[in-house]
């Protein structure tokens, strides 16, 4: 049951949109994965899933076996790619609910053929191959032949693909991210031939083309917030709402908040609103960030508390910051608008963390368009 007036609103249609117009930018490229770890990025796992398989994407990718158990659980089909590493359980789940892993060591295939073997199947795998990121992967040629013959002494073992993933596609090293393409290329030639190769996500995808050989994996920009400028038509699918709870006026001098950092310097009206750092709105944006009522920017002011802020508005008209009028914390609210980015410098992370930022007591609500 949800009291409050706080809760994300998720516009299915956005994903849908943006499913189609990333679909349309990458041309000839047999294959897209719509990345939905992490619970979608904060939008909803199923929910994203089956908006983008059912508007051009054929590829699932997730983070740990767990959800593409979720998936799979929910009656989805599609090829599922698990991107992370994962231990002897893990590697038995892949194979359970028939899904994609990704390898990058002997130990890994040998988890997966004892599994595969021992429930009369197939293990389908890609090798990640590090060609620069520094996470997993195979990082040499000699590593990849390694992994490459364990998968020939491995009869349920099927590989199925190769990738990798760039450092720094959204960010100023051209000469880099070059690097790791001609990296990933000369490991590509040991691979055998027919399998799926990808190597471009959200950024690369729009950046180096070359990239994009059988596959994309599209990610940010499947929810509206690219990380670098774009001509492909993408709107952001998430917003943050909440409501004012409280209306007062504070006298000069007077403070507002733990540690008194805010202390008003002139008559000033404050509204209260009911959500804080328990719900996910970080404490590094008190006395940085702004909300949006009665479609205005209003500053907040003080501490962010576990479970309440404290906003300015006295710029408001009475009207628009009565108790139960709309808040927008992150998106659109009349002609202003507070996106993922900006809420991001505040706080001095980025846009992926915002939109994973609500915790479990925030709501989603799912609409279509402008229901």
């Amino acid at each position: 049951m949800q009291y409050r007036g706080t809760y994300i609103r998720v516009d299915l249609s956005a994903i849908e949109e943006n499913t189609r117009a990333l679909r349309a930018s990458i041309g000839d490229t047999p294959h897209m994965l719509a990345v939905v770890k992490a619970n979608g990025y904060g939008h909803g796992l199923v929910k994203v899933a089956r908006a983008a398989l059912e508007n051009g994407a054929d590829w699932l990718g997730v983070a740990i076996p767990e959800e593409g158990e979720a998936l799979r659980s929910a009656g989805i089909g599609a090829p599922i790619l698990v991107l992370g590493a994962v231990n002897g359980r893990g590697a038995q789940a892949s194979v359970r609910f028939s899904l994609t892993q990704a390898v990058f060591d002997a130990e890994r295939v040998r988890c997966l053929e004892k599994a595969a073997a021992e429930m009369d199947t197939v293990a389908r795998v890609h090798i990640k191959c590090d060609t620069g990121m520094g996470r997993i992967g195979v990082r040499t040629e000699a590593e990849l032949n390694a992994v490459l013959e364990e998968i020939r002494r491995s009869p349920h073992v099927r590989l199925t693909g190769a990738f990798t993933h760039f450092a720094d596609a959204d960010g100023e090293g051209e000469a880099y991210s070059l690097s790791q393409i001609q990296k990933f290329d000369r490991m590509r030639a040991l691979l055998p031939p027919g399998i799926i190769c990808h190597a471009a996500a959200s950024a690369a995808a729009v950046r180096y083309p070359q990239a994009r050989y059988q596959m994309v994996r599209q990610g940010i920009s499947l929810y509206g917030c690219p990380t670098i400028p774009t001509e492909i038509p993408l709107r952001p699918a998430l917003s943050w709402h909440t409501e004012i709870a409280y209306v007062k006026t504070v006298e000069k001098g007077e403070c507002v908040s733990y540690g008194c950092t805010f202390r008003a310097e002139k008559e000033t009206r404050v509204a209260t609103l009911p959500v804080g750092y328990g719900d996910g709105y970080h404490r590094a944006l008190s006395g940085k960030a702004q909300v949006l009522i009665g479609g205005k920017r209003c500053p907040v002011i003080g501490r962010v508390c576990m479970d309440q802020i404290m906003a300015d508005v006295t710029e408001v008209p009475a009207r628009d910051c009565q108790i139960g009028a709309p808040v927008v914390l992150l998106g659109r609210q009349g002609k202003e608008e507070i996106p993922a980015e900006e809420i991001a410098a505040w706080a001095g992370t980025i846009s992926y963390e915002m939109l994973l930022a609500a915790t479990a007591r925030v709501p989603i609500l799912y609409v279509n368009g402008n229901e």
